[in-house]
């Protein structure tokens, strides 16, 4: 059960498209290379994409499932993560829309499609629900056996959870393979893995085998490779967050990117948390991944800053400061490309 070039996708994305909650949607239309047909947002209807989102695609948006069923789609795929983790009744309601007209499904929510019994009486021949936080088989604890790896390795690290630790690791593995280097990114959470990457959803492992599932999936792409990118999850700094050490374990890396939304001085959904200034936020993350000496004494090699709430002119001031204040090099990748960055990784 996976998306292929041969599907047809439509998102469901209500309040998303410019909300907080509709990342995994954003993310496929930005880098997704199967065709989406239609955008399903009942906030956003007849607008533009380009304009709200800066994403050049043109794709429709409409009100409903319904409406979308205009567009011939095969697959509806969930783009939005409300909180809770569970979708509105309403929205509830457009899923079985889809499946009754005939729609697969792609569910990266970390409640379950595929046994919900208003779903799984309407799934005919041919059509699947894909469930995908579901926990790997033939787990490991973590061994460390990573740090043997001859390949550069590459973690992000955040801030805070949602500032745009995937969109980095994905921008640099394609600056590097347009070096011609041999990379890789693996995925570590649902929308790398709809859009087709390797790796493991780590927020379904049990905490006993995160490190190890990291480790395998790293293990396991290692072979041939010039650099690998790790995509982060969560924050150290979040009280919500637990995955950053096992990425940190399982990974074993060589270097640190950390990842920041320009101007942000709290975490976004605990307020009176304070963000630390960078140096310190960098010598946090530099403290825990050495463990005192244990593991190598990995760095934070460049900042990746958030501007896309910025102005361009505001974005340049934020990197120029941001680069004052840490004497590293910082971009935003999105928008002015991973050059700076990945020079740093490869010195």
């Amino acid at each position: 059960m996976m998306l292929t070039a041969e599907s047809r996708v439509a998102i469901l994305l209500h309040e998303g498209t410019q909300g907080s909650h509709g990342k995994t949607g954003l993310s496929l239309l930005r880098y997704s290379d199967i065709p989406i047909v239609a955008v399903i947002d009942q906030a956003a209807v007849g607008r533009s994409l380009l304009e709200m989102t800066g994403i050049p695609r043109d794709v429709p948006i409409v009100a409903s499932v319904r409406e979308a069923l205009a567009y011939s789609p095969t697959v509806l795929t969930i783009g939005i993560a409300p909180s809770g983790g569970a979708l509105p009744d309403a929205w509830w309601q457009e899923v079985k829309d889809g499946v009754a007209a005939g729609l697969s499904v792609v569910n990266g929510l970390h409640t379950p499609m595929a046994t919900a019994p208003d779903l799984r009486d309407l799934v005919r021949d041919g059509q699947w629900i894909w469930d995908v936080r579901q926990e790997p088989p033939g787990l490991t604890v973590g061994s460390g056996k990573a740090r043997s790896l001859s390949c550069k390795r590459v973690l992000t690290v955040g801030t805070d959870m949602s500032v745009g630790k995937m969109s980095a690791s994905l921008e640099l593995d394609r600056a590097c393979r347009a070096r011609g280097l041999r990379s890789r990114f693996i995925a570590t959470g649902q929308t790398g893995l709809m859009l087709g990457h390797d790796g493991i959803p780590l927020d379904a492992v049990r905490i006993d085998f995160a490190a190890g599932a990291v480790e395998q999936a790293v293990l396991r792409n290692a072979p041939n490779q010039d650099i690998l990118h790790i995509e982060g999850q969560g924050s150290l700094m979040n009280p919500a967050s637990t995955a950053t050490l096992p990425l940190m374990r399982g990974s074993q890396p060589t270097h640190l990117v950390l990842v920041h939304r320009a101007g942000q001085t709290e975490i976004r959904s605990f307020p009176g948390f304070h963000i630390p200034p960078l140096p310190e936020v960098i010598q946090v993350y530099e403290t825990v991944v050495r463990a005192g000496g244990t593991f190598a004494p990995t760095k934070v090699v460049a900042i990746a800053l958030n501007t896309f709430h910025l102005e361009e002119t505001a974005a340049q001031r934020a990197i120029a400061q941001t680069q004052d204040e840490t004497g590293l090099p910082c971009t935003d990748v999105i928008r002015f490309g991973a050059e700076g960055i990945l020079e740093a990784m490869l010195d």
